[in-house]
This record gives structure tokens, sequence and C-alpha cells, in this order.
């Protein structure tokens, strides 16, 4: 059998960690291929049922990164909802039994291309360890 190879989402925020990710390819910092990364454009917009339709459609864990809190913000206060948004989600995630290591928000600045990278490296060692989503191939919480 083949090792356990995670998919991860992550949901960038335009300004910040998109640029971050951006500045960690084109440094050509090696981090794992597992990431898929969607540009959003303030982490503040991520919805908790965006995080909860990525691990119904196999995700494996999910990744939200915006700008450094809390004035670094481009739309002022969007990564301290995002910051609530994300403490809810987490809380939700354990009511349906899913480990809440499984999400992970961080900040990335624009600047910080081997953070993204170092932030994805870290994570697909954890979601690696923790196995597959209970969710991944149509499994039922």
């Amino acid at each position: 059998m083949a090792e356990f190879e995670p998919k991860i989402v992550a949901f960038c925020c335009s300004w910040c960690s998109y640029a971050g990710a951006d500045l960690a390819g084109v440094s050509r910092l090696q981090y794992p291929a597992n990431i898929e990364i969607i540009r959003v454009m303030c982490s503040g917009r991520i919805d908790p049922t965006f995080v909860l339709e990525a691990f119904t459609n196999g995700a494996d864990g999910v990744l939200v990164a915006g700008c450094h809190i809390p004035s670094d913000c481009h739309y002022l206060s969007g990564n301290l909802r995002a910051q609530r948004r994300i403490a809810m989600t987490i809380n939700l995630l354990k009511q349906f039994g899913i480990e809440p290591e499984r999400l992970r928000l961080e900040w990335v600045s624009a600047s910080e291309g081997d953070k993204f990278a170092s932030v994805v490296k870290e994570m697909t060692e954890k979601i690696k360890e923790l196995g597959p989503s209970p969710l991944r191939d149509g499994g039922e919480v």
C-alpha cells in the first residue's frame, strides 16, 4: 500500500499570504505539493461553510492564511474576523469528531515566503500523522 499523501486546501488572502506563497515559489523554496491554494480577497471572508465544504470534498486538512494581526489587514479587521470564525469552526469540527489540528490559521506576510513553506511542511507532516480525514472517500461523521 502506498504511503498516505494528504490533500490540503489553503485559503490565502490576496494581499499578504498569497504573495508569501508566490514568494516561496519564485524563491524556489521546497515545500510539499499536497496543497491547493485558493486565493481570496481577505481571510475574514472565509466562512465556516467553506472549511466544511473543503472537508466534504476530500480535503484532509485546511489552512487559512492571512495578514498579520491586529493592524496589518488591508481591510482593517478582516483578520480579526477570521480569527473568531476559525475558533468557532474548530469547535464545530470537534462536535463532528474531526480533529481540530486539521484546521490551521496562520498569519503570513508578503515577505515571508520561508514561513509559508515552513507552515505547509509542518501541516503536511501533522496531517500524515493523523491519517486520512474521516470524511474522505464518502466517509460519514
